[in-house]
Formats: structure tokens, sequence, C-alpha cells
């Protein structure tokens, strides 16, 4: 008898230390990748705005539904952020990008990975320059026609400003705006 309480006992304790050990590794943490989010009261755009986040803000994950992270700031405040304006991964900030906080386009693709190319930075230097060596020695070689080049070069000139970008979104019901 003695044994099977001591063995209860051990069984109680094992599996309190694996809850416990669930629960410290289940909290999701989430930063703000964009230069412009905020964050609702409500998990839609047209809600109240409690706060407005800075790039690289950790977020402590309360919930997720219909694209929007139900999260709590450092600083205990709770609400909703657009999935489009979160990562998993922490942000690397950049001096210049710490004084400005643009991040690039608003910041709206200050997130994507893959690159360490500011966006502001891509424009103006892919509309002074056109193709890089590399792409117009390709292009030369695989018979890319001139008006297909001049076509890209014309695009890649174009740029808009971040509430010409904000308000294309609003209107074609894109991203943190689709409801």
């Amino acid at each position: 008898m003695k044994t099977r309480i001591q063995l209860m006992f051990f069984l109680a304790v094992f599996c309190l230390a694996a809850a416990g050990l669930a629960f410290a590794e289940g909290e999701e943490i989430l930063w703000v990748t964009s230069g412009s989010a905020d964050l609702k009261a409500e998990r839609f755009i047209s809600s109240d705005t409690i706060a407005e986040l800075q790039r690289g803000a950790e977020l402590s994950v309360q919930a997720y539904e219909s694209r929007w992270y139900q999260v709590t700031t450092e600083n205990g405040r709770t609400g909703w952020v657009y999935r489009g304006k979160v990562s998993e991964t922490k942000p690397e900030i950049a001096d210049s990008e710490k004084e400005d906080e643009g991040g690039g386009i608003g910041g709206l693709l200050g997130g994507l990975g893959g690159s360490s190319v500011e966006t502001e930075t891509a424009d103006s230097a892919r509309s002074i320059r056109g193709l890089s060596p590399e792409a117009k020695a390709y292009a030369e070689k695989t018979g890319t026609p001139k008006q297909s080049r001049e076509a890209l070069d014309q695009v890649l000139s174009i740029s808009i400003s971040a509430r010409e970008l904000e308000s294309f979104l609003e209107n074609g019901h894109v991203g943190e705006y689709a409801e």
C-alpha cells in the first residue's frame, strides 16, 4: 500500500512538472515587422486604435481569428493586430531605420525576408540604373526583346507614396481592409 501511494505521488509530481513545462513553452511571441501597425480594440480595421506599435515591438499572442492576432504588448495593453504586420521572426532594425521608422513603403514590405535592401533604397537605385549588369547580360544572352527590357525599366522606375499604397489597399479591400 505504501509503495502504491509513493508511486501515485511521483506520478502526480511528474504530471505537474510536464504541465508546467508545456505551459512555459506554449507562449507564442510575434514581432511587429511593419512600420505602421495599429493595435485595434476589435479585429477590424474600422475598430478604434488603442496604440500605434513600433517596428520590432514584442507581442504575446492570446488568440488568432480571421487573419487577426489578439496580442498583449510588453506594457500590458491587449488588442488586435493584422497578421500581415507581424512575424514569428524578430526583425533586424538598421540604425538608419530607427531614426525615421520608415521600413520602406510605410513599412509594409519591411518584414519580408530574403533581402536586406530597403524598399525606398531599391526604388531609387533601380530607377537610376535600370537593370543590373548581370540582368542585362542575361537578357541579351537569352534574347529578351528590347521592348520587354524597356517595359521592365519603366515598371522599376515607378514609385508611390505610403499614402497612395494605403489608399490602394483600402479601396481594393486588400490585406487588413478585407473584411
